[in-house]
């Protein structure tokens, strides 16, 4: 008996090409579904489609930009011609604090977090069936307050909003939309914030403080949460805000 949740689905995941969209992916596909990821730079979209190994296809691509995601969508409607699932992941982090944040950054922030976002689920609706499942990926930092991340922290709450608008706006075709929060996990991208190995050493230990688990999470505990919510299983959940987060935004 095969028991694959996704057997004959197709899936879409952006920022697919490392971290939790990487992990999403893979486990989407190891669940049965063709998966299409993006990236921005082809050298990691290759090597991720490589590490998945079947039933991918890497497009290159910037959410931010709209004839990107056009291509993205073209080269689904080719392939396969039908979206089942869309997990929006591509996403990107900076802190600066009050005083200190320039336009640049903010405009960076909104055009990828927030625009990227949102065009990157209308674009999909053509090909989106009708009882499919989207899910944004959001942050414990749309909740809660954190030195340097206003921007950041008001993209993260702008996508919880949407999960809210959109359940509404998309009831009639019974496609369910949610938002998963993760809390801290360790990706190349959490990495990046890092400055120094200093730096990196006290900022773990200051997360490690605020857990209640004590740790930081990995890719594939997001990852279990998404496919979840991408699922059958979860077939009366829609317009909520899935915390995974060791506990960090409920306390």
């Amino acid at each position: 008996m095969n028991t694959k949740r996704f057997d004959g689905k197709t899936a879409v995941v952006t920022g697919g090409n490392s971290g939790i969209g990487l992990a999403t992916a893979q486990r989407f596909v190891d669940e049965g579904a063709y998966v299409f990821i993006t990236g921005r730079r082809q050298s990691e979209l290759d090597t991720a489609v490589h590490r998945i190994g079947k039933n991918v296809t890497g497009v290159r691509g910037d959410v931010s930009n709209l004839k990107d995601l056009d291509r993205l969508y073209d080269t689904v409607k080719q392939q396969e011609g039908r979206i089942d699932v869309l997990f929006a992941n591509a996403g990107i982090i900076g802190l600066l604090p009050l005083g200190s944040i320039t336009e640049d950054h903010f405009d960076q922030m909104f055009s990828v977090n927030v625009k990227g976002l949102l065009f990157t689920v209308q674009k999909a609706l053509p090909l989106f069936q009708d009882g499919g499942s989207i899910i944004l990926n959001g942050s414990v930092n749309g909740s809660k307050g954190f030195e340097g991340s206003s921007v950041y922290g008001a993209t993260k709450a702008a996508i919880r909003s949407f999960a809210r608008s959109w359940t509404v706006d998309l009831k009639h075709r019974k496609i369910r939309v949610n938002a998963i929060s993760p809390g801290p996990i360790d990706t190349p991208m959490t990495s990046g914030m890092v400055q120094s190995q200093e730096h990196g050493e006290q900022l773990k230990r200051t997360l490690l403080s605020i857990i209640p688990l004590g740790r930081m999470g990995n890719p594939d505990e997001i990852a279990k949460a998404v496919s979840f919510l991408a699922s059958d299983e979860s077939s009366f959940i829609t317009g909520i805000e899935l915390f995974v987060d060791g506990g960090l935004a409920q306390i």
